[in-house]
């Protein structure tokens, strides 16, 4: 079996990607950016690279860096489109399944190629992707004319399985599934609860990542309730190094800052989570998030926004975690961090119930055999 993946370069989708290793199949990635060498993460797959540039012309790095206006002029006749150099790499491979992962980044632009083909296209959902997919600036339209081509739907949440349906999806749903395929967890890391003594924050401020309200609910916090405590930021963006640089109270912190724009090694931030007390993630945006299952699965409690109710689907408010209800309100924040360091109590019983639900439903060693068995399934069943 021959499948097609188009994807951007991501973390995730080289991670979902694994799991098909030694599974038999073909695997070849269509990079739809095109954007840098091969990956070493997928280095068993075939990678389709190198089909944007019509001629690589001598000092076109120093053009683009010093002369970007020349540059995008000369690039405009340049470059291959995405969907002629996608229909090229189908005609060759002949592929039996077609997987996207994305509708903006990677669905679109081979959207005109695939429309009238007879392959079977998957489409997995990750993040914002459907349930924000407005903002992100796709139509209507467009959105209803991709997934009404979607033959097989793979999300990380049940909320986007009902936005796909009320959009046009008609197709059959493979379930939902991590976006990664599955946590990893790291058991040698975890601490009980007693010795946790960090407080590990995601620092996304983005526009819908809002890091900077959590920040803002640690200024809020009485001295005692930080002390004796470390204070981490992972994936922080700039604004957030910046708010803590301006902020004499933050600053005195001594808040550990690991930069958005330098990749932390998941296995480094699994130790993180396992030493930690709470894990704190807030945004106006989001599908299922991988850091949330694993902090979860790692044993820190979870303190996390519910943008379209996604988060309640794995967190009973109150229980094996808390629920951000307003994403713009510190002061919300401040009173369930201070809730959480208080009741030992209930961050002991919401560790033993999590490590044991992300064990049984996210362990990437027990979802492997299901996704490999995804695509034999389509190609046993599928009317070719």
């Amino acid at each position: 079996m021959k499948i097609l993946t188009v994807a951007i370069p991501n973390h995730h989708f080289f991670q979902w990607v694994n799991q098909l290793e030694k599974s038999g199949y073909e695997v070849f990635w269509f990079d739809v950016t095109d954007g840098g060498a091969a990956s070493p993460k997928i280095s068993w797959a075939t990678q389709i690279k190198g089909w944007k540039l019509k001629w690589d012309f001598p000092l076109r790095s120093r053009v683009k860096g010093g002369l970007p206006k020349l540059y995008e002029t000369i690039q405009h006749w340049n470059e291959h489109a995405v969907d002629e150099a996608f229909a090229r790499v189908y005609q060759e491979i002949q592929p039996d399944i077609v997987h996207c992962f994305e509708m903006q980044l990677a669905g679109l632009p081979i959207l005109s190629v695939i429309q009238d083909l007879p392959v079977p296209l998957i489409y997995s959902s990750w993040g914002s992707d459907l349930f924000d997919f407005k903002r992100l600036g796709v139509s209507q339209e467009v959105a209803t004319a991709f997934l009404k081509r979607v033959d097989y739907l793979i999300t990380d949440c049940k909320r986007d399985q009902v936005i796909a349906k009320e959009n046009g999806f008609d197709g059959t749903s493979l379930g939902v599934f991590p976006g990664n395929g599955g946590i990893d967890l790291e058991m040698s890391y975890m601490r009980v609860v007693a010795d946790r003594n960090a407080i590990i924050i995601k620092g996304y401020e983005d526009g819908v990542g809002k890091a900077s309200v959590i920040l803002k609910a640690i200024e809020l916090l009485n001295s005692r309730w930080l002390d004796g405590r470390s204070i981490i930021i992972y994936s922080a963006d700039r604004a957030i190094e910046s708010q803590i640089n301006n902020s004499t109270q933050l600053s005195a912190l001594g808040i550990k800052i690991y930069s958005r724009h330098n990749f932390i090694n998941n296995t480094d931030l699994l130790r993180i989570m396992g030493g930690s007390s709470i894990h704190i993630a807030n945004s106006l945006s989001d599908g299922m998030p991988n850091a949330l299952l694993e902090a979860m699965g790692m044993g820190a409690f979870p303190i996390q926004s519910n943008p379209g109710g996604v988060t309640e689907e794995v967190l009973r408010n109150g229980e094996n975690g808390f629920l951000i209800r307003d994403p713009f309100n510190s002061k919300e924040i401040a009173r369930l961090i201070e809730s959480a360091l208080d009741n030992q109590s209930l961050r002991e019983k919401a560790q033993e119930f999590n490590t044991s639900f992300i064990n049984k439903n996210y362990n990437r060693a027990i979802l492997r055999s299901q996704i490999v068995a995804l695509y034999n399934h389509i190609y046993s069943n599928h009317n070719f």
